[in-house]
């Protein structure tokens, strides 16, 4: 019986280690977009993002709706890294995500919050707003969720900046974000 016990044991905490093992460090997930958006000349869409958060949720379904969802693949490999979870979800976080959320000014600003990379890993864009000509090293004030009118025209402008977007997409994206604003 005492062996039986052990052999038990000794499978739970195999597979609770395997469990944990299955979340990719940001450093991972970082080097394995950078690589696609190099290979496919695109920039990399960092999401940081929790499992309890609404405004996330909004933004993953409006980038993944079918109007949107290949204007967002034409121009961005994106990548959710997981931070702020709570409780028993606090596992599902990635390792090195908030302190990546923390140097980009990221942790006093709520989720979502993004960032947009060259594919060589250069910071281009993110989801502060900030006065007209100020650096991305200045800290601004959190889109988020682009649901507004004031954020979604500052978003469409990021969008500009860094994709391959003709203005008529980048419409049609403004015009999906404030459409599920209310939703």
């Amino acid at each position: 019986m005492k062996q039986f016990f052990m052999t038990l044991c000794a499978v739970f905490f195999f597979l609770g280690s395997q469990a944990q093992s299955s979340i990719k460090s940001t450093d991972v997930l970082l080097k394995e977009a950078r690589q696609q958006a190099a290979k496919e000349n695109k920039k990399v869409f960092v999401i940081f993002h929790a499992s309890w958060c609404h405004w996330c949720h909004k933004l993953d379904t409006a980038m993944a709706d079918a109007s949107c969802k290949p204007l967002f693949e034409k121009s961005y490999v994106t990548c959710h890294l997981t931070v702020l979870e709570n409780g028993d979800k606090k596992s599902l976080e990635n390792p090195g995500a908030m302190e990546l959320l923390k140097a980009h000014h990221g942790d006093q600003q709520g989720i979502p919050f993004w960032l947009i990379f060259d594919k060589d890993g250069k910071l281009v864009a993110d989801s502060q707003i900030r006065p007209e000509g100020a650096s991305l090293d200045t800290q601004g004030k959190n889109i988020g969720y682009p649901g507004s009118k004031d954020e979604i025209a500052e978003f469409q402008k990021v969008l500009r900046k860094t994709s391959k977007l003709s203005e008529a997409e980048i419409t049609l994206i403004g015009e999906r974000f404030a459409a599920l604003k209310g939703s």
